[in-house]
């Protein structure tokens, strides 16, 4: 029997009631992520990025809900749980990672006092024994003397320390699945890098598989096994990170590689995407990239194209990779089967 995934999201919908009717953020996104595996999320801001992991967790805020779809952890279905029990999956069976440490620590209440806690609502153990574990975690994620910072409040501690502290919370009861949402934003460049990698030699260490939410291309390259590329909502492309990197086949994932500065880079300009991310009340019909994309024709404005199955376990929603549709757009010449498109 095969094992299911670790996380399987299909068909996922939330939905935002408003005066003026509903806004539909996140519009039937489909996913898996295996035992062991970093799928990175990658998109421009308003994406729906974020939205996707409080989605997961059951942290939508009000009044966002989930309209459609599932949510299965190991082949359990988590969207439909009561928040009591929702909450018991929280923490014991998925981690969080937040983008600011100052929202997930309580600032009146010592790190002790936090992880201590927190071990101790999904095991039951002694407090000196969650004492001695919370040590040995705060010492695994690099807080130097440990036994005597544990005591600190989180003020105490540097914006790159508090981080370490967080995951340290996210791991304390050995989750099955981590959720980073932003997790190196407000850090620099040099303390970024550390934290990625901690993030992912812990998880490697236990098992757990790894949701990584960014804006950056560089962290997804260097983190990811695979990438899910999001656009107004929708999940534009997705696959192993270093095919999609090198050879993608979304205009707007095409756009999003052109645009990042290499030290090889040829030209003497960047690619630039033109036009912004539609408002939620402003989506078009058809393909939701079409008014910024310098491939569309005719059917990208009035049809929405599904995820199409593409060799190397590739999923790309793009008319242009349909074979009728991309002899209608270019003349009679199918683009199945001949790699990439063309650069934007």
């Amino acid at each position: 029997m095969t094992e299911p995934p670790v996380l399987s999201v299909r068909d996922l919908i939330v939905e935002f009631p408003t005066r003026r009717g509903t806004l539909r953020a996140l519009d039937r996104i489909s996913f898996n992520i295996r035992k062991g595996e970093v799928l990175g999320m990658v998109g421009e801001s308003g994406a729906g990025k974020s939205l996707t992991g409080a989605a997961i967790i059951g942290l939508l805020e009000p009044p966002g809900r989930i309209a459609g779809g599932e949510v299965h952890l190991r082949g359990d279905r988590i969207d439909s749980l009561s928040p009591e029990a929702m909450r018991k999956v929280r923490g014991r069976r998925i981690g969080m990672v937040f983008q600011d440490p100052l929202t997930s620590l309580n600032p009146l209440y010592t790190v002790a006092q936090q992880l201590v806690e927190t071990i101790r609502t999904h095991d039951d153990v002694t407090e000196a024994a969650a004492r001695a574990r919370a040590i040995a975690l705060l010492d695994r994620v690099g807080i130097p003397a440990a036994a005597r910072r544990i005591d600190d409040y989180p003020h105490h501690f540097s914006g790159g320390m508090r981080q370490r502290v967080v995951i340290a919370l996210a791991l304390c009861a050995e989750p099955e699945l981590v959720i980073a949402d932003e997790p190196t934003t407000a850090l620099d460049v040099s303390v970024q890098a550390q934290i990625i990698d901690l993030i992912k030699e812990i998880c490697a260490e236990r098992g757990a598989s790894v949701l990584l939410i960014t804006h950056d291309m560089g962290v997804i390259a260097e983190t990811a096994d695979r990438v899910a590329v999001l656009y107004a909502g929708r999940l534009a492309e997705l696959g192993p990170v270093r095919d999609v990197i090198t050879a993608a086949e979304h205009p707007y994932t095409q756009g999003l590689m052109g645009s990042i500065p290499t030290l090889t880079l040829e030209s003497t300009r960047l690619v630039q995407i033109p036009g912004a991310m539609p408002r939620l009340n402003e989506i078009p019909t058809g393909c939701a990239f079409n008014p910024r994309c310098q491939q569309v024709f005719a059917r990208c404005r009035t049809e929405r194209p599904s995820p199409i199955e593409r060799p190397g376990g590739r999923q790309v929603a793009c008319w242009l990779l349909s074979e009728t549709t991309a002899e209608e757009a270019h003349g009679g010449t199918a683009l199945e089967g001949r790699g990439p498109l063309p650069a934007l």
